[in-house]
């Protein structure tokens, strides 16, 4: 079997046994990013010979002594520094930028036995659900290159359906790494904030966004979500590592009892297509026999939270920015800064209270149902040139993140979630489902996820792009 065909976890049962090396396994991804990248521009910057030191620093060690992930190739995404290798949050102001250090989460990859290779696209310090920026250009979906692979973790999610990765990195405001794990096919989980290391942070406090795995199954997901979790205690929200594995959890098939499946959420518009896709595929719990119900929490009060404390969160984190290089930052980076400058005490402070309503109201729901189901984006890929969808259904939206309110509502709550591969439209393009699981309930998600994956039978990858 071809060694990019093969799954995360056999290659790490190879590299375990000694059926092939560290660097055999680098070398023929290195080969597929060749072959492959030039028809999507997913992974920019490349670095190689970092990766073959450690890979041949590896193979000098026993198998035991590499961690769990033992010398497999990982791709981060941009936004995260690597030390040694150019990191520009896909931004002008760090076209040059090359760190001395690492952000914290690719610490914890390094020690479990990753090798990076590869630095994957992101729009402008990741905002956006468009993988574009001014350095690198946009990234394509494989499934039609004339579309988008959405955003922000665009370039993880081409690398994975195009096998240039068997798991990649990706990070998670408002749906930034389910979006592209929707629009390519593959299977991308938010966890729950400090179930992985996001800092170093200028508020080590915030909850918005999260780094995570992103890979082709939900097994896969499971392996590398092993290799990201650990108790790090630079960062004072980090949860400790869990007594059991989430790869053993996941491998268990641990059916929910009862599930809920709401194609909107009752916030916002939804392509019917992508909604039925969705319903059907839910639905296959009955068939495992599993009641699935239509309901959902009361999400009211979801998009003016979300939009001040996603501002609130900007202004905290690049202010310097725009005050030193607002001429290289684009629109909606500034939108942005600027919204959470202008905030008042009083609308933080009332976002912050609906907030409080929003988890209140849905740790409630949770004490009736196990898990809660919908579409992971709210329309199939769309075109490259869009910077955003602009509406959907006959519903336009008025700012260019309000097409991902059907994600952020869920980061409102800070529940894990995740996209899983659940078909295909009429056109051929992948559609998504998010998985949302209990507070801090990852492990069970992961098992249940595994069930639906198993009835639901797709696996494709990887696959050629198809040029549209």
């Amino acid at each position: 079997m071809d060694l990019i065909t093969k799954t995360a976890r056999q290659i790490v049962d190879d590299l375990r046994a000694g059926r092939v090396s560290c660097v055999e396994v680098l070398d023929a991804v290195a080969e597929r990013v060749a072959a492959v990248d030039p028809a999507v521009n997913a992974l920019p910057t490349l670095c190689l010979e970092r990766a073959r030191d450690r890979a041949t620093d590896f193979d000098r060690t026993t198998p035991e002594d590499r961690g769990v992930l033992a010398g497999l190739p990982i791709v981060i995404k941009d936004l995260s520094d690597v030390a040694g290798v150019r990191s520009t949050q896909g931004s002008p102001i760090f076209s040059d930028a090359v760190p001395k250090t690492s952000t914290h989460v690719v610490d914890t990859i390094e020690a479990n036995g990753g090798v990076v290779f590869a630095k994957s696209n992101t729009p402008e310090f990741g905002a956006g659900g468009n993988t574009f920026n001014d350095l690198f250009g946009a990234t394509v979906n494989p499934w039609n290159t004339k579309l988008s692979a959405a955003g922000s973790s665009g370039g993880s999610a081409v690398a994975l359906a195009t096998g240039m990765a068997w798991l990649a990195h990706g990070s998670d405001m408002g749906g930034s790494l389910r979006n592209p794990a929707s629009f390519c096919g593959v299977v991308g989980l938010r966890p729950s904030p400090g179930r992985v290391s996001s800092g170093p942070s200028a508020n080590p406090y915030d909850t918005l966004s999260t780094d995570g795995p992103m890979a082709r199954d939900v097994d896969d997901l499971a392996l590398f979500l092993d290799a990201m979790s650990d108790f790090d205690p630079r960062e004072p929200l980090s949860l400790p590592r869990p007594a059991v594995s989430f790869q053993d959890v996941a491998a268990a098939r641990r059916k929910p009892k009862r599930v809920a499946f709401s194609a909107d959420l009752g916030i916002t518009p939804v392509d019917p297509v992508v909604a039925e896709i969705c319903r059907r595929s839910a639905k296959r719990f009955e068939a495992l026999g599993v009641p699935v119900e239509e309901a959902h929490p009361n999400f009211s009060g979801a998009h003016e939270a979300f939009q001040v404390l996603r501002a609130h969160s900007f202004a905290t984190g690049m202010n310097a920015l725009l005050e030193n290089h607002r001429d290289a930052l684009k629109p909606e980076v500034i939108w942005n800064i600027e919204k959470g400058l202008a905030l008042t005490s009083a609308e933080i402070g009332e976002a912050e209270r609906m907030r409080g309503c929003l988890v209140a109201r849905t740790v409630e729901f949770f004490e009736t149902y196990d898990l809660l189901l919908t579409p992971a984006t709210i329309v199939a890929p769309y075109p490259i040139e869009d910077r955003y969808v602009h509406s959907c259904n006959g519903q336009a939206f008025d700012t260019y993140i309000d097409w991902l309110a059907i994600a952020y509502a869920i980061t409102l709550v800070s529940l894990p979630a995740l996209s899983l591969p659940c078909g295909f439209t009429p056109d051929g393009l992948p559609v998504g489902l998010q998985m949302v699981g209990k507070p801090r309930g990852e492990a069970e998600l992961l098992s249940a996820s595994g069930v639906l994956q198993d009835a639901l039978g797709l696996n494709h990858l990887p696959i050629d792009p198809i040029v549209g």
